[in-house]
């Protein structure tokens, strides 16, 4: 062999075992890696390959799988029962545009990927196994309740177990159907969600804080109980009606002039929902105690899973003292979601003790077995139960002979609190509508918080109140989940 050859040998013989060196290195090392690139089609051909596992409402699927029609080779797409009415819960799976909520954090679960699933054999062979099922805590009594009554108001509503924190209800209005926007050529439906003004993609009872207004007002006279500021509800305040917000010219006057707020007592003052008596409560307190009381409640958390990430309700770190008065009727920069007024009334409820809030009971495999539990009753202590006890008593009077008379239901025990808050530069906006509740049944033992938010029901200004608006919806939920 001359050297020409010899050495053409030698280089092609190196080329080759650089060939199979790569090889080794994609097909060993990099395998999983290319395999799980969300770019890789083939994972998004595997991913609906098989109908995906379902989410479940009390024993009852309302997620599907149909198979699509031609133009894909994706084999299966998303369907949903009632999808308008569970939409808040579910979030959607899209296979142009990503899954939500439930549907994006139980993703691997639902198609089959997740490696709990793979029984040692399936590990090596990488076999796709049958989907899991997630099963919810939500009361499709409660659930259809709320959304009925949210109706084509812009807002949202949550129902909690005050002793488990199971979410029974968790509504946003508008809403969607998620079945519209879950294949590959739904693009003018996904624009014109996406493009509408109401925004029905936005989660408004977990994901949109707004100024709770006097709803807010039972976190300050947890805090001035909880100090002893005032021994008791019943005990007179020193409260000048109007209040000047201090070191200002500023007035804090009430919606009722004719109340009877100077020197009012707590319990009179949340019946009448009186500003002075809380603005000059929050700032007798100070920033600092009513930002401890509100985080107590779970204000500031910025990492509160249900597992869906809820936004951070925000009381401010920095508020001088008049702008801490203003803090005490729910204004200036405290902000809210409706799931963490429901967290309010259901600590109060359950005799100071607040139950982690969560809609996901359990998580199964195609067997039934659990990947994952949810304990319930998982509790903190945010008041004494005497705090506990004489908030209720006051919120009672709320609902008896206060501000909050049509959430009343008939035979049970109903305490709750109204919320109007400003909207817009020096209040140009049609204000928010809340309401804030718990119930309980003394003959059954079931017991339910709620919160409610109306950002918008297109009625006029001079009707915008939180028992005209938001409370009605509260009454239907609770009514709902004493049955």
């Amino acid at each position: 062999m001359n050297k020409t050859i010899r050495h053409t040998s030698v280089f092609v013989l190196l080329l080759v075992l650089a060939l199979l060196g790569r090889a080794t290195w994609v097909q060993a090392y990099e395998a999983k890696a290319l395999a799980d690139d969300q770019k890789n089609r083939r994972k998004t051909i595997a991913q609906y390959a098989q109908p995906l596992g379902n989410i479940v409402v009390a024993g009852s699927p309302v997620t599907g799988s149909e198979r699509n029609g031609g133009g894909t080779d994706l084999e299966y797409r998303r369907t949903y029962t009632d999808g308008e009415l569970y939409a808040a819960v579910t979030g959607y799976s899209s296979q142009a545009y990503g899954a939500t909520q439930l549907e994006g954090i139980y993703a691997d679960v639902l198609d089959g990927t997740d490696e709990r699933l793979r029984n040692p054999l399936d590990a090596v062979t990488r076999k796709q196994q049958e989907p899991g099922t997630v099963l919810t805590t939500i009361d499709p009594a409660v659930q259809k309740a709320a959304y009925r009554a949210l109706g084509n108001k812009k807002g949202a509503a949550v129902a909690v177990d005050p002793v488990s924190g199971r979410i029974l209800a968790l509504a946003s209005t508008p809403s969607y159907d998620p079945s519209k926007i879950s294949g590959t050529n739904d693009g003018a439906a996904w624009q014109a969600l996406t493009g509408d003004e109401d925004k029905p993609l936005v989660n408004r009872a977990l994901r949109q804080p707004l100024p709770p207004g006097s709803t807010f007002k039972l976190v300050v006279a947890a805090a001035a109980l909880e100090d002893g500021l005032y021994r008791s509800v019943d005990t007179a305040t020193e409260s000048p009606d109007p209040y000047t917000l201090p070191h200002t010219r500023t007035v804090l006057r009430n919606e009722n002039a004719s109340a009877p707020c100077e020197n009012a007592t707590i319990r009179t003052a949340l019946r009448y929902s009186c500003n002075n008596v809380f603005g000059k409560m929050a700032a007798d307190l100070g920033r600092d105690k009513v930002r401890a009381m509100a985080e107590k409640f779970g204000f500031n958390d910025a990492g509160l899973d249900v597992p869906v990430r809820a936004y951070a309700s925000v009381y401010p770190s920095k508020a001088d003292p008049a702008q801490t008065a203003l803090t005490g009727i729910g204004q200036f920069d405290v902000t809210a979601t409706p799931l963490q007024m429901a967290m309010v009334s259901a600590a109060i409820a359950n005799d100071g003790l607040l139950a982690a809030p969560h809609m996901v009971s359990e998580v199964v495999d195609s067997d039934g077995d659990a990947l994952a539990s949810f304990e319930d009753g998982d509790t903190r202590r945010i008041v004494s139960s005497s705090t506990a006890g004489q908030l209720r008593s006051a919120m009672v009077t709320v609902v008896e002979e206060g501000t909050g008379t049509n959430a009343a239901v008939a035979g049970a025990e109903v305490g709750g609190k109204t919320g109007t808050a400003q909207h817009g530069e020096n209040n140009s906006k049609t204000p928010y509508a809340w309401f804030t509740s718990y119930a309980k049944d003394p003959s059954t033992g079931k017991q339910v918080a709620v919160a409610v938010m109306i950002e918008d029901s297109g009625a006029a200004r001079s009707e915008v109140s939180g028992n005209g608006l938001a409370a009605p919806v509260a009454q239907k939920m609770m009514a709902a989940a004493l049955k």
